[in-house]
């Protein structure tokens, strides 16, 4: 049996032809689909590339707004009080503060703008809202100052701290063992031999702190009791922080229950000081001047030679301290000579007021009354030149003096020496920024001339209180009026030299902008609505 091979079927040259041709066209529509999704991704990053460095240029631009905020506020400082509140002042300033152009653009949407925001706190220090303008540190407690006003005055120091709502023996004496210098502890408080046995072990600073964050070293000390519930930093508490407040824990709410809504760091600083200077930026006379003919020719230069006599014949003589019979009082002022020294300081310039000098002549005493009588309409006009021209201080800046004219209820309530009937009548009567318009409560002594208190009640209040300080908080927001970009920042600065310096610069931008642009300030729409 022969075997015969089976025919093959073959295609046509020409359908094979079309299948290769085929096969190529779709392997070139992969390629070229390919080739259009690598463009079309190339495409997409380089547009967000253009986005990211278009936004980071807006970031650097807002940054330098905010920086030239902060620039303004610093050459505010440098003038003349008195310019300065010609102006508008510092403390609520919308004109000069608020919404300033500062990169101008055709388009509302890309103009750049800064804003100064201070928080606005009722008489209880709870918030009531926002103004234009620069915070005193002085309205604060200074806590590096306790110690010194604990020397002047013992229990000084505890008894400001224990004024703050929710604040307890244990953590008022745990914050003062914290700073001074012993390693004694308080009553209540710890020392080294606390902190050395927790996980990790730290020693208390036992001098002044660098921010007031550091008290969170301090034993019982929580964030919650610290910061409250501002946690954007904005100076109030907005409505989703309200609402996020942490019900789930109870030690939190009760933490929050006890304090104001931002914490006690609101009524705390490290920087609080005001210039030893007068209206005029004048250094204030030094009345304990060893050198008797530099201080009469000092004083001759700002007061009337009777003042400038009797101050003198003061430090030679020393007061009377008995009753004076007003019929055996001598008009004038004893003999003086300006080539010895004064054997008497004054304690304060306030011992000046209702005082007496007894002259010895041989056999015969002679009593010579002060210039400064304890009469409250009297001392309405001669106070305020006395206590903006003489200090018994001869340091160029005085520190921790409390402003009564801004400080708030638990602060005033915490100063030695207040009752609290005294300190609502300071809340009724006081003018926050007294300015140009209410120049008789430009000087602590305001509270003698208005008859909150006496004349020794205001001897003693004197090392603790002020009518205002020249250290200043600012939080500064630099912004495109479309919202596209922002920078916030706070700052301390202090006035209290010729040229201020920067004590304290902290980032806020990664907690938002804080306010929205509208209070902030933004110019109209082309419709003439507020922009979003």
């Amino acid at each position: 049996m022969s075997y015969r091979a089976q025919p093959r079927f073959a295609f046509p040259s020409s359908v094979i032809h079309r299948q290769r041709r085929g096969t190529l066209l779709f392997l070139v529509l992969v390629v070229v689909m390919l080739l259009s999704l690598s463009a079309y991704s190339f495409t997409q990053l380089m547009e967000v590339e253009n986005r990211g460095t278009h936004l980071q240029g807006q970031q650097l631009q807002t940054r330098m707004m905010a920086e030239s905020g902060i620039a303004v506020a610093e050459s505010i400082l440098q003038m003349q009080p008195d310019y300065r509140e010609s102006m508008g002042g510092l403390y609520d300033n919308p004109d000069m503060f608020r919404g300033i152009l500062i990169y101008p653009n055709e388009v509302p949407e890309f103009q750049g703008r800064y804003s100064i925001i201070a928080p606005v706190q009722d008489d209880q220090g709870l918030s009531a809202g926002v103004r234009f303008g620069l915070e005193d540190e002085s309205a604060r407690v200074n806590l590096n100052a306790l110690t010194s006003l604990d020397e002047q005055s013992p229990g000084a120091g505890k008894e400001l701290l224990m004024a703050l709502p929710g604040m307890t023996d244990e953590i008022a004496d745990s914050i003062l063992d914290y700073i001074d210098e012993d390693d004694e502890p308080r009553e209540f408080g710890v020392e080294a031999d606390h902190y050395s046995t927790l996980t990790p072990p730290y020693l208390p600073k036992n001098g002044p702190l660098e921010t007031v964050e550091e008290l969170l070293l301090v034993r019982d000390m929580h964030p919650y009791l610290l910061f409250g519930r501002d946690a954007n930093r904005n100076g109030m508490v907005d409505s989703h922080e309200m609402a996020s407040a942490p019900g789930a824990n109870p030690l939190a709410e009760q933490l929050l229950a006890s304090i104001p809504s931002r914490g006690w760091s609101s009524y705390l600083t490290l920087n609080s000081m005001e210039r030893n200077t007068n209206s005029e930026g004048l250094p204030r006379i030094y009345i304990n001047e060893e050198d008797l003919q530099v201080l009469h020719d000092n004083l001759l230069q700002r007061v009337p030679e009777e003042w400038a006599d009797f101050i003198v014949a003061y430090r030679q003589h020393g007061p009377f301290t008995g009753t004076v019979d007003p019929t055996r009082a001598t008009s004038g002022i004893p003999p003086i000579d300006l080539t010895t020294e004064g054997g008497n300081n004054f304690n304060q310039v306030l011992d000046l007021v209702g005082s007496a000098i007894q002259s010895q002549e041989g056999d015969e005493t002679s009593f010579f009354m002060s210039p400064f009588p304890d009469d409250p309409i009297a001392m309405a006009l001669y106070l305020p030149q006395m206590i903006d021209n003489l200090t018994v201080n001869p340091s160029p800046a005085i520190p921790g003096r409390i402003n009564v004219n801004q400080a708030p209820y638990e602060i005033l309530m915490g100063i030695p020496g207040l009752e609290e009937e005294q300190v609502e009548l300071i809340l009724q009567t006081r003018v926050p920024n007294p300015g140009l318009d209410f120049p008789q409560m430009g000087n602590e002594t305001w509270l003698l001339t208005e008859a909150i208190v006496d004349l020794e009640q205001m001897k003693a209040l004197m090392p603790f209180v002020c009518a205002g300080g020249d250290v200043y908080r600012a939080q500064v927001v630099g912004y495109f009026q479309g919202g596209s970009s922002f920078s916030r920042h706070e700052v301390i600065i202090d006035a209290t030299q010729l040229q201020p310096r920067i004590a304290l610069w902290r980032e806020l931008t990664h907690l938002g902008r804080g306010h929205s642009l509208d209070v902030l300030g933004v110019q109209l729409g082309m419709e003439g609505a507020p922009l979003p």
